[in-house]
Formats: C-alpha cells, sequence, structure tokens
C-alpha cells in the first residue's frame, strides 16, 4: 500500500474541510498538505445546495443569538464574504437579496422593537420595517388571505442591500482551486478515499483509507458526525452522544422576494420556520426546515446507520437527557408534529399551518415536498452534564489532531473556524501565519475594487 507523508492532513472535503485547506496553503508557511474526501467530489453532504438554507448568518435575524453571539457571527460571515468578493466569479458564489425576521403580534413585535435597539449601533444597515414596509418588500408577507393588510401586529427587522445567500458547494470547489494554485506548495486532493482507520505514532498518525496509507504531523477531521466516531475510535470525546436532526423542506411558486425568518420560539432547541429563494433553483421558494431525530449521520444514506449506533454511546445519562426535552411540552409537540409532517397524507396540510405564519394566503396546491432536500446536524449531548450542546462542537486533542462536529453556524463559520485551527495547528507544528495577509483579505470591510 502506498504512503504519502504531509505535514497537514485534512479528512472532509466540505465547507469546514476546503476552508482549512485554503487557509493553511495561502496564509501559512505549512508545506505538505493533503485533504481525503470518500465521495467523487466536493461538498456532497451538508455543504450541498440542496442540504441547507444557503443563508449567510450575520446575527441580525437569529433571535437565538444574544448580542455577543450575534457579533461574533458578523465577524465570522464578514470574512466568507469578503472572500467571495474577492472571486472573479463572485456572482455564483454570493447574492444580494432582501432579509428580514417577522414578528407576528404584540409580543413578538415588542420582543424585535427591544432586539432592535440593541443590535441597530452594530449593524447600520438593519432596519426596523412596519407593517406598510413589510408590504412594500414582502408583499406576500403582509397581505391576508382577503388580499388586504393582515389585522395583526406585524413588525420585521430587516435589509434590502446586503448579501444574504451564499452557495457553500461553489465555495468549496473554489477554496479547492485557490488552495492548489499557491505557488510553492504541495496541495493534494484525493477522492473516493473513505477513511477506515486512524493510528497515533511516535512521531504524527496514520491515516489508511482503503486504497492508500497517509502520514502527517498533524490532523483535522472535518467530517459531521463521522468526526465523533473517528475521535471516539482514538478514545477521544467518549462523553459526548450524538443525536442527529434531519431537516426538511418544501417548495412554493416564487412567492417571496428574499430571506423571511420567524422569531425563534425559546424553549425549542430547533431552527424556526423560515422562507428562502433556492439559488439553484430559479422560480422556487423554498420553506423549512422541519426537524426530524434520525438514526443516521448522513442524510438519505441509511449506511451510516451502523455508524450512528457507535456515536450514540446510548446509556443512562442519554436517555436523561432525552427525557428532560420530552418533558417540556412545546418541545414534545414540536417533535411529534415534525414527525407528521414526513407522512406523505399528512404533512402538506400540517405544514400549510405553520408556513401561513409568513404567508397567509398560500394554499394547499401551493406546496409541493421537495425530496432528498435536507441535511443532517449532528447535534451533541454531553453525557457527564446530561445536556443538549447548542452551537459549535470541537474536540481538540492537543496533539495536533483536531475533530469538528457541528460549526456553529454551518457554513458562514467555515473561515472563523478554520482560522481558529490553523493557529492551534500551527503553535503546535511551529509554522508561521501571515496575519498582516490574512487580515487585510479577510477581515477589511468593505468590498473589492
Amino acid at each position: 500500500m502506498p504512503t504519502t507523508q504531509y505535514d497537514l492532513l485534512i479528512i472532509g472535503a466540505g465547507i469546514s474541510g476546503t476552508a482549512l485547506l485554503y487557509l493553511a496553503a495561502r496564509y501559512s508557511d505549512i508545506e505538505r498538505i493533503g485533504i481525503l474526501e470518500k465521495y467523487a467530489a466536493p461538498a456532497q453532504v451538508n455543504t450541498l445546495s440542496s442540504n441547507n438554507s444557503q443563508t449567510l448568518h450575520c446575527g441580525d435575524i437569529e433571535t437565538n443569538y444574544s448580542l455577543d453571539k450575534a457579533l461574533k457571527v458578523q465577524q465570522a460571515a464578514r470574512k466568507l464574504a469578503n472572500y467571495c468578493l474577492r472571486q472573479p466569479d463572485r456572482e455564483h458564489l454570493i447574492f444580494k437579496y432582501p432579509k428580514m425576521v417577522l414578528g407576528v403580534g404584540e409580543t413578538e413585535c415588542a420582543a424585535l422593537r427591544k432586539r432592535f435597539d440593541s443590535l441597530s449601533p452594530h449593524y447600520p444597515a438593519l432596519r426596523l420595517l412596519e407593517k406598510q414596509d413589510i408590504a412594500r418588500i414582502e408583499p406576500a408577507v403582509a397581505t391576508g388571505a382577503d388580499g388586504h393588510l393582515r389585522p395583526e401586529p406585524l413588525l420585521a427587522l430587516g435589509s434590502t442591500d446586503e448579501y444574504t445567500a451564499v452557495d457553500f458547494g461553489a465555495v468549496s470547489r473554489s477554496f479547492l482551486r485557490q488552495a492548489q494554485a499557491v505557488p510553492g506548495k504541495q496541495v493534494d486532493v484525493h477522492y473516493n478515499e473513505p477513511v477506515t482507520q486512524i493510528v497515533i505514532e511516535d512521531n504524527g498518525l496514520r491515516v489508511d483509507s482503503g486504497q492508500a496509507c497517509y502520514r502527517t504531523r498533524a490532523l483535522v477531521v472535518c467530517a459531521g458526525g463521522h468526526s465523533l466516531k473517528l475521535a471516539q475510535d482514538l478514545g477521544y470525546g467518549l462523553e459526548y452522544s450524538c443525536l442527529p436532526v434531519a431537516g426538511s423542506y418544501y417548495f412554493t411558486p416564487q412567492i417571496l422576494n428574499g430571506k423571511v425568518y420567524t422569531v425563534q420560539n425559546d424553549k425549542l432547541p430547533f431552527a424556526a420556520i423560515h422562507g428562502d429563494p433556492d439559488v439553484m433553483v430559479p422560480g422556487k421558494t423554498r420553506f423549512g426546515p422541519t426537524a426530524l431525530i434520525l438514526p443516521i449521520l448522513e442524510r438519505y444514506n441509511y449506511r451510516t446507520l451502523p455508524d450512528f449506533l457507535r456515536v450514540l454511546r446510548f446509556d443512562r445519562r442519554v436517555a436523561q437527557v432525552l427525557w428532560d426535552l420530552l418533558k417540556v411540552r412545546d418541545i414534545r409537540h414540536y417533535m411529534a408534529k415534525n414527525l407528521l409532517f414526513e407522512v406523505p397524507v399528512l404533512r402538506k396540510g400540517l405544514f400549510l399551518r405553520d408556513v401561513r405564519k409568513i404567508v397567509p394566503a398560500l394554499r394547499y396546491g401551493d406546496l409541493s415536498f421537495a425530496r432528498r432536500f435536507g441535511g443532517i446536524r449532528p447535534q451533541l449531548i454531553d453525557k457527564p452534564n446530561a445536556k443538549l450542546l447548542m452551537g459549535e462542537a470541537k474536540i481538540d486533542t492537543g496533539r495536533g489532531a483536531i475533530f469538528n462536529m457541528t460549526p456553529s453556524p454551518g457554513g458562514t463559520s467555515c473561515l472563523d473556524n478554520a482560522e481558529k485551527d490553523l493557529r492551534s495547528l500551527a503553535d503546535f507544528l511551529g509554522a508561521a501565519i501571515d496575519d498582516a495577509a490574512l487580515a487585510a483579505e479577510l477581515d477589511a470591510p468593505g468590498e473589492p475594487a
């Protein structure tokens, strides 16, 4: 079996893995870098455009974010936007649509006014949108089924001239191209090579793919739920269990001009329903996601069931977390309803009730289930503390191996998360980072000329 030696090896060519590949190649003096991908092309799992909502999260319309988290997400989004806008094919990477978070009823409207007061000093483009403003930007949102303005209180926070959507799959491919174009670097991309085992050796790690053997001084795994499996195979992350949450979507004719989010229910650890233009399906609006716990690590790939059973590590502590979730009435009803969302005869009618919060005049015939759309988020359970972890999950062994499970929020944080990993790896490897170039190209505000 052939053996190749690397300074840094990355497992997983989705948005997270390719972002690290790009940063390491362009901004560090790490010379030999490789990336392994088990599929025949990059971005085939959660980074695939059909498996995510394609949203560039900035923290302003995500009502479950505190101000501190919102500002961190804003910084991460700026890095990704700056990268995209510097590329010659940027019109295929990043897109401008109006966006808003919609409040319906006095309670939600009051919460949004309070949120605006907190966020507006940090988000100069954010506007407080009254009912008439909403009607101008998103007529279908402000109009009731009778054709008149909706009678209930409406308020939104939003903007109309910002980049709000990203084709994360296209960005992954761009990262790969740019990394391989860096002169003086060995940057290898290996497809169709699923990892069979990782072995810790005296001077690094050995990664076997079944087709080849790779030795590396440092390793980063960006493989979703499989990252936890590979970490646990080495004895790390045994305190975690994995609860894969799948999301499904519905299409309608193009009824929204941009992205319309709804206020998050604080009692629900799942994303609130929203409507989005799909950058790959013109003429349609995509609504969702629903939330369903599935016993697999990749959506529509039931061959990952054995891997799920290995990372579930079911015991009384996992049972306690599940029981604590089910004891909450809102969560219990939400999970039951989302289970019914998967039943073909019932799902359209049930989903229609929820989506009419956004578009009251939407009809049953307007909805069609988006087949094979939607990914899986491997939500982790902290077993010693018996709680469901929300947000980023990372295992840094301190020995040159890092395992990323759920960068938060998804693709938006890819460069920010990759920069953290690169700095940790540079310390371990004794490598240097060109901080000035990185800051000038990714952190500088504004668009290139």
